[in-house]
C-alpha cells in the first residue's frame, strides 16, 4: 500500500471524523479566520499551519503559563498570531523568518488583533537569530517553541531551542509525518530524510519527554526535563 497521504491538515482533509472534530473544537477569532482565508488563496497557501495544531499550541502555552515563545518559521503569521493571542499582555513572541514579503502579511493581522506589541520579528536565517539570543544571555528563558521552517535544519533548531527553553518548557515540531512519506521507503528527498532522522533522534532523546501526535501533518511535542 502506498503510505503517502494527501491533505492531512484539516483544511485539506475530507475525512468526516476530522471534519467533526474541527466543527466541535476549533475556536478562531475573526482575525485568525481572515488571515487563514487570505493565506489559503495564495499559491503556497497549504503551508499554513493547521488550525488544530495552532490551537493546541495555544492551549499548551496557556497551560504552562507561558510568557516567552519562539516561532521558528512565520510564513504569513498565523502561528505567531495564535501564540500572541495566548500570551498575557507582557508576553513576547520572537518570530523568526527570512521573508519580509510573507511576514508583512502577518503584520497587518497582528495589528488588527491588537497583539503587535507582543511580536518581535527577526528577519534573518533562524539559526543566526537563535544563536544571537543565546549569546545575549537568553538561555532557559523561553517557555515554548514552535518549529515549522526548513526541514533540513530542524535538528539544528532543536539543539538551539533546547538551550533557550527552560526546564518544563515545550518544543513543538510541525510536519513530522510529511504527508505520510516518512514511512515510504522510496521517498528520499532531503527534507523527508531529515525528518526521519529527527523522529528517530527524538524517540531516543533522554533530555525530553515526548508525544508524537497524528494531527495536522504530524505534531511532535518535546517536554524538556
Amino acid at each position: 500500500m502506498n503510505p503517502r497521504v494527501s491533505g492531512l491538515k484539516s483544511f485539506e482533509n475530507t475525512d468526516p471524523l476530522v471534519k467533526y472534530t474541527i466543527e466541535h473544537s476549533i475556536r478562531q477569532t475573526d482575525v485568525q479566520k481572515k488571515l487563514s482565508e487570505e493565506t489559503l488563496k495564495m499559491k503556497m497557501g497549504a503551508m499554513l499551519g493547521a488550525p488544530e495544531v495552532l490551537q493546541l499550541n495555544q492551549n499548551l502555552i496557556r497551560a504552562i503559563g507561558g510568557k516567552k515563545v519562539l516561532d521558528v518559521g512565520v510564513f504569513t503569521g498565523a502561528s505567531t498570531l495564535s501564540a500572541a493571542l495566548a500570551l498575557p499582555e507582557d508576553g513576547e513572541v520572537h518570530a523568526l523568518d527570512t521573508s519580509m514579503e510573507f511576514t508583512d502579511i502577518g503584520k497587518r493581522y497582528w495589528e488588527e488583533a491588537g497583539v503587535a506589541h507582543k511580536v518581535h520579528l527577526h528577519i534573518d536565517p533562524a539559526s543566526e537569530t537563535l544563536q544571537r539570543l543565546i549569546d545575549a544571555g537568553q538561555r532557559e528563558t523561553f517557555d515554548f517553541a514552535f518549529i515549522d521552517a526548513d526541514k533540513e535544519n530542524y535538528d539544528n533548531y532543536y539543539e538551539q531551542c533546547l538551550v533557550l527553553i527552560k526546564s518544563g518548557g515545550i518544543i513543538a515540531f510541525d510536519n513530522t509525518l510529511q504527508s505520510g512519506r516518512v514511512i515510504d521507503a522510496e521517498a528520499n528527498r532531503p527534507n523527508i530524510v531529515a525528518i526521519r532522522k529527527l523522529n528517530e533522534k527524538l524517540r531516543d532523546d533522554s533530555r525530553i519527554n515526548i508525544s508524537f501526535l497524528k494531527i495536522g501533518d504530524g505534531l511532535t511535542l518535546c517536554f524538556k526535563k
